[in-house]
This record gives structure tokens, C-alpha cells and sequence, in this order.
């Protein structure tokens, strides 16, 4: 059984976040399970935020490469316990930093911005700590926008959740 749990691991890992494609599923920490009954694959899967317009996609793109892979398979999505950014993995932060979105850099448990103290986030061009956040929103509403006080650039961070 281990040796199929591995294999579905493999198809997994290329299965890419339609909205960050430097990342997997499982780089984003959004598959909660992996099981196998017979020769069907069954996954669980996390949305990042409730209404995630990218979960749609996402499970059709399982399904398709397990298909590809020779498996049935079928989906399942779970909304608690609710997906965080402490399940992004390190290998997952460290492809956001190179891609030029910055990574969290909080654990969830950090509330500071509920008393309005606001982390100084690295550009992920310089590495300067000397940024501003621009809008509450970024690119896609799990990440705000921000740009480098030194460098001039602007950049995504995935905000803490």
C-alpha cells in the first residue's frame, strides 16, 4: 500500500496551483489525505479560503493527471480544519520568494495586525525590509500588494491566514 500512496505522491506533486504555478498542491499544503481503496485514488483536498474561485480547477486538474497516471480517482473538499499558510511548506516558500511574491512570515497564531502592527516584509527582489504595504489585495485576495521603499518594485505578499 505504501508504494501506491508514494506513487500518488508523485502524480501529485506535479499538479500545480493554477494561480501560483511555481507551486504545487502539495507545496501549498492544500491536500489534507491521501487514501487508496482498490485501484481508486481518493483526495482530500483544503480550499485556501473559503470560495477559493481556484479549487474548481484545481480538482479537475487532480483528476486529470491521475487519470493520466491510470488511476480512478475521486475528490473530496473538507473545510475544517481551515487551511493556514503554517501548511505551505518550506520547499512551497521557498519557490514564492524566487517567483517574486514574498512568503509568510508569521505563524497564524501571530495576531499583531488585529492591534494594527503591521511585519516589516522582505522584498523578495532586495531583500529589504524597508517596504510599504500598497493595497490590502494583491493579485489574487489571499496575497496583498506592497512595494520596496529601496528598489521601487512592487510585489505580492501571501498574507498570514
Amino acid at each position: 500500500m505504501t508504494k501506491k500512496i508514494n506513487d500518488l505522491m508523485q502524480v501529485l506533486q506535479k499538479v500545480e496551483d493554477p494561480e501560483i504555478p511555481v507551486l504545487s498542491i502539495l507545496d501549498l499544503g492544500i491536500v489534507r489525505d491521501v487514501k487508496v481503496k482498490k485501484n481508486k485514488a481518493i483526495v482530500t483536498i483544503t480550499p485556501t479560503y473559503s470560495g477559493c474561485p481556484a479549487m474548481d480547477m484545481i480538482a479537475v486538474n487532480i483528476k486529470a493527471a491521475l487519470q493520466e497516471a491510470n488511476w480512478e480517482s475521486e475528490i473530496k473538499t473538507v473545510l475544517s480544519p481551515a487551511w493556514t499558510t503554517d501548511w505551505i511548506t518550506e520547499e512551497g516558500k521557498r519557490k514564492l520568494k524566487e517567483y517574486g511574491i514574498a512568503p509568510p512570515i508569521a505563524k497564524t497564531t501571530d495576531k499583531a495586525a488585529l492591534i494594527n502592527e503591521f511585519k516589516e516584509v522582505p522584498c523578495p527582489q532586495c531583500q529589504s525590509t524597508n517596504t510599504k504595504m500598497i493595497s490590502q489585495f494583491g493579485s489574487t485576495a489571499c496575497k496583498s500588494l506592497h512595494q520596496c521603499n529601496e528598489c521601487l518594485e512592487p510585489f505580492d505578499y501571501f498574507k498570514c491566514h
